[in-house]
């Protein structure tokens, strides 16, 4: 054992000071992790931790990868020294690159959000800010993956044409026909024309209405009045005929139709419909000043359809926005309704009328002979 001992003394040494090391630097990632945190929840409260978290298994992994390797100069021979170190380096660069990669997006996505933040409390529209953080942090993590590549040999001369230009013209070209290009495209396209931005009440079809939450560069979310979320990808909802509210004056017409019967009184049901309108509270006088004068009414009422076997009766009540519009529309349906039937106005049913005809009884005797 002495004799084991004397021959390898120097071997040993070498690898407790290099396990002394790996465990160092293993303690004081951690506490290092533990005062960022500590930092971070106090600077940025309700800050999702995981970049933080996420460094120090990059760094624990990365002290043990690289305890092994140099424990393996103890067990190989002095003409592999070179290869060793090769790796050594390699490894080395390839975590400070990751960890730079990280940190890098990391802050980027924290600046655009306080910035999000600032940009909502001061009433400006952030929809450029939502979208252009979503293109910051993909090219910081597609810088540091082509970085990466750089330090192999094999892919460099890859990664220096992407880096140079001519590569990501061969990306674009060779995704063109993809849909995720087409996302990304008709996401470009949203935020630079603006039909709709971050927070405004749009409608896409009958069953998606909602406000904008957020646009990505793949997709658009919308959550509609049940608090559902709806993604639609770009390229979709770019090409789609859909109505802003918000865009331009908040103001909307509510066109509410009721089919009275044909022995119901047109007149009264007209007057009906024009004062229920007009006497709910959230009913916005659109008349102009020439209209006032007139004194024509606040609500325009008209018959606009002769059916089968009903009469439609229009009214065109204003609100100042969407959701007045629609809290409108359904109270004063109720109202409606109670007054035709107190005011003795149909609202019929379908009418079908059977003839029912009986054979010639001598007819029916000729075809017996």
């Amino acid at each position: 054992m002495t004799e084991f001992l004397e021959t390898y003394k120097l071997h040993i040494i070498y690898g407790a000071i290099v396990i002394s090391i790996a465990l160092v630097l293993h303690i004081l990632t951690n506490a290092l992790h533990k005062w960022l945190l500590k930092k971070e929840q106090e600077k940025f409260p309700g800050e999702k931790v995981t970049p933080v978290n996420i460094i120090r298994r990059i760094f624990n992994t990365l002290w043990i990868v690289l305890m092994l390797i140099a424990l393996s100069f103890i067990f190989v021979g002095r003409d592999k020294d070179a290869i060793i170190i090769a790796n050594f380096k390699l490894v080395l660069y390839l975590g400070f690159l990751a960890v730079f990669t990280i940190v890098a997006a990391a802050s980027t996505n924290l600046w655009f959000k306080r910035s999000i933040i600032r940009k909502i409390q001061n009433r400006y529209d952030p929809t450029s800010y939502k979208f252009l953080r979503y293109v910051a942090v993909f090219a910081i993590y597609f810088a540091g993956i082509l970085f990466g590549l750089m330090a192999f040999p094999s892919l460099r001369g890859v990664a220096q044409t992407a880096l140079g230009g001519a590569g990501v013209v061969a990306i674009v070209i060779g995704v063109a026909s993809q849909e995720a290009l087409a996302n990304l495209v008709g996401g470009v396209f949203i935020i630079s024309f603006k039909p709709f931005r971050v927070g405004d009440l749009i409608k896409v079809t009958d069953t998606m209405v909602g406000t904008v939450t957020d646009i990505t560069l793949r997709h658009t979310v919308i959550r509609n009045f049940e608090n559902k979320m709806i993604v639609i990808p770009n390229s979709i909802i770019n090409k789609e005929k859909l109505i802003n509210y918000d865009l331009g004056e908040l103001k909307c017409c509510e066109r509410i139709e009721i089919g009275i019967s044909y022995d119901s009184d047109i007149d009264l049901a007209k007057k009906i419909m024009r004062e229920e309108c007009e006497n709910h509270p959230l009913i916005f006088d659109n008349r102009s000043t020439l209209d006032k004068k007139n004194d024509h009414p606040i609500v325009k009422t008209a018959v606009i359809a002769i059916n089968d076997f009903s009469i439609t009766v229009r009214a065109w009540a204003w609100g100042k926005n969407f959701n007045d519009c629609f809290e409108l529309k359904i109270a004063v349906l109720e109202s409606i309704k109670k007054r035709f039937d107190k005011e003795g106005i149909e609202i019929p049913f379908p009418y079908r009328t059977i003839v029912m005809k009986e054979k010639k009884v001598s007819e029916s005797k000729h075809k017996k002979i």
